[in-house]
């Protein structure tokens, strides 16, 4: 379970001073809660007794003003600090939400073409939303509550044993201690499996209820849309049968931790009752604690609940684990860096590789034969070659994506058109910007006039906040790369790497682009790949794979 989670719980404590200030004002609400309890049971029992003396004729006095005051500062404290506690760790929870999200999507880049291309878009859509989100709580459900229940825990089996006795103190932390057991580690054991197996069955059921959306034409056609819609709903039966066993469960545990903690106020009476006979306490003083045990209520009922989830999170990050790539033995959050090729040792190259070969697990090797290159800056290469040769595996060796199967790679920073066009939902400045974000207006037309999109968003309304569309579908395929294209050209990375740079771009539009490039590309590496020579950007010399 630790190995699952701890790149994730990693990356939750960066921000550990959101955290701790997160866990304070909630350690405060709850403070403010048991306080008001015990202060009010305390006020009510000596006012009582005041009264039974008054009306036996005995002279008695009680001071309302400060227990007044006091009652008045926790009840209105907990509202402020529950409140404060709310605003800001939703806040919280939704920076680690970015975290969690910006993290996943490093990682996911650094994964092989291959092994994202084996999960499906209803799989993909599962880790990043329902995977995601179970990572997110962590804190909120599970580390914050636990540490503050322990805390307080604490604190009243010491207020036991110093204000009662020593006796008392450990009889009260007997019953507390099997109270938090109960409440955490023993649901979670009791849970695990099942729960681990319901998050495995639901995303099973989610990949399946989409694609049967999304196949429901062909499923109609062939006649099995009603056998299919029946086996779906067997499942979602098994499901929800699954989980109201977990909430069961989760239920009988949050009982069984109630009765302990109330067995705890039982033994509380009982020994104060003793000391109280021996002079030992006052009245009032004999009901602060078991009324500051029943606050324990309010803590231990977050418990259960959240550790019988804790199995289904664990699935989670396992899954998203294996599928970003990244085993539970790094142990780390550095994947967020970028793992590209190192500089190469010779200052005079841009681009070093030798005796490069690439092959996926014990298949036959991808290229034809080792591939050795030497680049200096300015310098242009074209590699070309049948579908199947190698040339995008190759470009995402050079570009750091994948590691070669054997052979070494140097390369300064390198920025990377992929053969497939990836546009964003979003506007046509976001989208460039994604690889120089501090490229001004004025770049940016520069730039699309070199891939003539100038005048197609030049009578936009919106201009370079015009909307590209999911996957840039408001454009042809050929604007789209050129968009794509674009965009490369305005990172300031001196190696590029472009895969089939002009897909979908007649050949009049090629050469002109083309000329312009020399001259925009001047002094950088320009590493190109295609079909055929003609679909290069140019260069001084190519390579046949």
């Amino acid at each position: 379970m630790i190995n699952d989670l701890r790149p994730w719980l990693q990356l939750v404590f960066h921000r550990r001073n959101r955290l701790l200030v997160g866990a304070l004002l909630i350690l405060l609400t709850l403070l403010a809660g048991m306080a008001l309890l015990a202060l009010s049971g305390w006020f009510i029992t000596k006012t009582a007794l005041v009264g039974l003396l008054i009306a036996m004729g005995v002279q008695a006095t009680i001071e309302l003003y400060m227990p007044g005051s006091a009652i008045r500062l926790f009840a209105v404290s907990r509202t402020v600090f529950r409140y404060l506690e709310r605003i800001y760790n939703h806040e919280t929870v939704l920076r680690l939400l970015a975290d969690i999200r910006v993290t996943l999507f490093k990682r996911l880049a650094l994964v092989p073409r291959s092994q994202r291309s084996s999960m499906t878009g209803a799989q993909w859509l599962s880790r990043l939303l329902t995977d995601v989100d179970a990572l997110d709580t962590l804190y909120l459900r599970l580390l914050a509550p636990a540490a503050l229940a322990a805390l307080v825990t604490v604190g009243i089996i010491i207020l036991a044993a110093v204000v009662f006795s020593v006796q008392t103190g450990a009889l009260v932390a007997a019953c507390l201690s099997l109270a938090f057991v109960v409440a955490t580690g023993a649901v979670y054991l009791r849970t695990r499996r099942l729960a681990q197996a319901q998050s495995e069955r639901q995303d099973s059921l989610r990949s399946q209820l989409i694609q049967h959306i999304e196949g429901y034409a062909e499923l109609t056609a062939a006649g099995c849309a009603h056998s299919h819609s029946a086996l779906l709903m067997q499942q979602a039966e098994r499901l929800t049968s699954e989980q109201c066993s977990i909430e069961t469960r989760a239920g009988w545990h949050l009982a069984g931790s109630s009765l302990l903690i109330n067995l705890a106020v039982v033994v509380a009476l009982w020994m104060g009752f003793s000391l109280y006979q021996q002079h030992v306490l006052s009245g009032p003083i004999l009901v602060l604690l078991p009324i500051a045990l029943l606050g324990l209520g309010e803590v231990y009922g977050m418990l259960p609940d959240a550790f019988a989830r804790l199995g289904g999170t664990v699935a989670s990050a396992r899954r998203l684990n294996r599928d970003a790539g990244q085993t539970a033995a790094h142990g780390d959050v550095a994947l967020s860096k970028t793992t590209g090729p190192k500089a190469p040792e010779n200052s005079d190259y841009a681009v070093a590789v030798y005796d490069l070969q690439l092959r996926h697990g014990d298949s036959h090797p991808l290229l034809a034969r080792p591939v050795s290159i030497e680049l200096r800056p300015g310098e242009w290469l074209g590699f070309i070659g049948r579908s199947g040769s190698g040339k995008s595996s190759l470009a995402d060796v050079l570009s750091g994506l994948i590691q070669p199967s054997s052979g070494k790679v140097s390369s300064l920073p390198v920025a990377y058109l992929t053969q497939q066009t990836y546009l964003f939902d979003d506007t046509l400045r976001m989208n460039l910007q994604l690889a120089n974000p501090q490229a001004t207006d004025a770049e940016l037309w520069q730039v699309l006039d070199l891939v003539e999109m100038a005048d197609r968003f030049a009578d936009e309304p919106a201009q370079l906040d015009a909307w590209l569309g999911s996957g840039g579908n408001l454009l042809s395929g050929g604007e789209a790369r050129r968009i794509a294209l674009a965009r490369v050209l305005l990172s300031p990375a001196i190696v590029l790497v472009l895969d089939e740079p002009f897909a979908g771009v007649d050949n009049a539009l090629r050469e002109r682009i083309c000329c312009r490039l020399e001259q925009r590309l001047a002094g950088r590496t320009v590493i190109s790949l295609a079909h055929s020579v003609d679909a290069l950007a140019g260069g001084a010399a190519t390579i046949a794979l």
